[in-house]
């Protein structure tokens, strides 16, 4: 029973991020939106997220290979919300406090370290802050923080859910 559980949530985890990915490659082949170095780091996160996802549902965990998976998602969604969280503070700025330009992601990994090219990103750059598509009066960087918000909410639940099944188990074959 655990055992198909863990691999329909982590089936489950797998398909949500999988179509916030498909949309998120529609807006910029198919509508034409070319993603900024912020929009590149968030769809790293979730294709990471994807990946351990699949992963996990392929390989069918016991309880602590579940927590493990879970974990690890968990960490990557947290680092997707924090970077889309960090876009829509960059929206809210006026843009005299923005930086007019910066290198894109490839010229940075080329140059400097990848911890450098990192705090480079989250400085305020004029290309993140820009808003060239909305849905229901969202921003693209507003909805990608939605997803990842409920990604780490379903990471969460694969991380308890063993330990409180477990509680819940017990006490029932005593």
């Amino acid at each position: 029973m655990f055992l198909a559980r863990s691999r329909s949530l982590f089936s489950l985890a797998f398909l949500a991020a999988a179509l916030v990915m498909g949309a998120s490659l529609y807006l910029e082949h198919g509508v034409g939106l070319e993603p900024c170095s912020l929009c590149l780091v968030q769809r790293l996160f979730l294709g990471g997220f994807c990946l351990v996802s699949l992963l996990a549902a392929l390989h069918g965990p016991a309880r602590t290979g579940c927590r493990v998976y879970g974990a690890l998602s968990l960490l990557l969604a947290l680092a997707g919300a924090a970077t889309a969280a960090r876009q829509v503070l960059l929206q809210q700025l006026p843009p005299e406090e923005l930086m007019i330009c910066q290198p894109d992601l490839h010229c940075l990994m080329q140059q400097v370290s990848p911890l450098q090219a990192l705090q480079l990103m989250f400085r305020a750059t004029a290309e993140c802050a820009q808003i060239h598509w909305t849905l229901f009066d969202l921003s693209i960087p507003e909805w990608s923080l939605l997803a990842f918000v409920g990604l780490c909410i379903l990471a969460i639940y694969q991380v308890i859910g063993p330990v409180l099944g477990a509680r819940r188990g017990a006490g029932r074959y005593r």
